[in-house]
C-alpha cells in the first residue's frame, strides 16, 4: 500500500505529487534583493530530489523589509528574472515552486547568521526598521524601531500588492504571506507588540486588521485558481501573547476569505520566549487549528524521519508536512524517506542508475 506521504493534494488547480514541501529558509546570500546561482542550486537541488513543493525563502517586499542586507527581495522588475530561470527548473523537475513573502519590521536591519544576527546601525549599513509600537526586540539595539502611521501602513499594503503580481510574472504557483516567526504581520497580531490605541491595535479585530488588508491586496494579483498560504506562529511561549486559540480564530477568518492552508509554525516574537522544544513540537498546534478551523494545515518543526512524518499524516494531524535543517542535511530527502516507506517514485533519469 502506498504511503500518505508519497501520496498527491490537490489544492485549487494545482496537484503536488506528494505531501513532502520544503520550507522557506533563509539563505543570506543575495545581493540588493536579487538571486543568483546559490539559489538556483539550493532551490533546484530540492526539486530534483523529490519534495512536492519548494518555497522559496522569506522574499522581502521592500529594501526596508529585508532580515538582512543579504536576504532575496522582489521589490522591482529586474528581481524577476532570475526567478523565472529558478522556477522554471523547479517545474521541470515535477515539482511546484512557491514563494513567502514577507516584511521584517522591527526583526530588520541585522547582519547575516555568521556575523553574529547583531542589529546593524547606519553606521554599518543598517536602516530605520518599523513596527506597529516603537519596542526594539532587544533592550540594546542601536535605535527604536519607527510604529507605522497610516502612510506608513498603506504602503506596506501596496508593496505585498506590487511583489504578488511580480511574483506571478516569475511563475511561482503557490503564494504564502508570512505572518510568523516575529515578522511585521506578526508583530501587529501580537499584543506583546503591539500597543497601538488606534483601529489596528488593542481587540483581536483590530490586531488581525493589518494582516486581512495584506490579503484582501494579494487577492487582487493573485490567480484565484492558485493555492494561498499563510503562515503562522501559534503561540508566542510568551505570557500575554499571542496563543492557539486566537490562531484557530484568525484561521477560521482566513479560510473564509479565500486561504488554502495554514503553515503553522510557533515562536519568533520576544527574546523572553520559553519554547519546549523536541520532535514534532509544533505538531499538535497543526492539528488544533486543521481540527477546529476545519483548514487544512502543514506540520513543522523537528520533523526528520519518513515514519514520523508519514505518522503525522496518518493521525489526521496535518496535510502537508514541511522540512527545513533536515533538507538542508539531505537534499534528497525524499527519495531516502520513498525508499524507506517502500514506495517506488520516480527519480531523475540523471540518477536512476543509483536508484536500487
Amino acid at each position: 500500500m502506498a504511503s500518505l506521504l508519497f501520496s498527491p493534494l490537490s489544492i485549487k488547480k494545482i496537484t503536488l505529487k506528494n505531501r513532502i514541501a520544503i520550507s522557506p529558509m533563509c539563505q543570506y546570500s543575495a545581493l540588493d534583493g536579487f538571486a543568483n546561482n546559490w539559489h538556483l542550486v539550493h532551490l533546484g537541488s530540492r526539486a530534483s530530489g523529490g519534495a512536492g513543493l519548494i518555497i522559496q525563502e522569506a522574499t522581502a517586499v521592500s529594501p526596508e523589509a529585508r532580515i538582512s542586507p543579504a536576504d532575496l527581495g522582489i521589490w522591482k522588475d529586474e528581481h524577476i528574472e532570475k526567478l523565472k530561470t529558478i522556477n522554471e527548473f523547479i517545474v521541470s523537475q515535477n515539482a511546484i515552486p512557491g514563494i513567502q513573502l514577507a516584511h521584517a519590521g522591527r526583526k530588520a536591519s541585522v547582519s547575516v547568521p555568521w556575523e553574529g544576527n547583531k542589529k546593524l546601525g547606519f553606521a554599518q549599513g543598517g536602516w530605520q526598521t518599523v513596527a506597529p509600537s516603537a519596542i526594539p526586540y532587544h533592550d540594546d539595539e542601536p535605535f527604536l524601531p519607527e510604529a507605522l502611521d497610516k502612510s506608513g501602513i498603506q504602503k506596506v499594503i501596496a508593496d505585498f500588492k506590487a511583489a504578488t503580481k511580480r511574483a506571478v510574472t516569475a511563475g511561482y504557483q503557490v503564494m504564502e504571506i508570512h505572518g510568523a516567526h516575529g515578522y511585521l504581520l506578526h508583530q501587529f497580531l501580537s499584543p506583546l507588540t503591539n500597543k497601538r490605541t488606534d483601529e489596528y491595535g488593542g481587540s483581536f479585530e483590530n490586531r488581525i486588521r493589518f494582516t486581512l488588508e495584506i490579503l484582501a491586496a494579494v487577492q487582487t494579483e493573485w490567480p484565484a485558481d492558485l493555492p494561498l498560504m499563510v503562515r503562522i506562529s501559534a503561540t508566542d511561549w510568551a505570557e500575554g501573547g499571542w496563543n492557539p486559540e486566537e490562531s484557530v480564530q484568525l484561521s477560521k477568518i482566513l479560510k473564509e476569505k479565500g486561504v488554502d492552508l495554514i503553515d503553522v509554525s510557533s515562536g519568533g516574537l520576544v527574546s523572553h520566549q520559553q519554547i519546549d522544544l523536541g520532535p514534532n513540537y509544533q505538531v499538535p498546534f497543526a492539528e488544533k487549528v486543521k481540527k477546529e478551523a476545519n483548514i487544512l494545515t502543514g506540520a513543522v518543526g523537528l520533523i526528520t524521519e519518513a515514519k514520523q512524518a508519514e505518522a503525522i499524516l496518518e493521525n489526521g494531524q496535518a496535510d502537508l508536512v514541511l522540512f527545513a535543517r533536515e533538507s538542508l542535511r539531505n537534499p534528497n530527502l525524499p527519495l531516502d524517506f520513498a525508499k524507506e516507506l517502500n514506495d517506488d517514485i520516480q527519480w531523475p533519469k540523471q540518477y536512476e542508475r543509483a536508484k536500487n
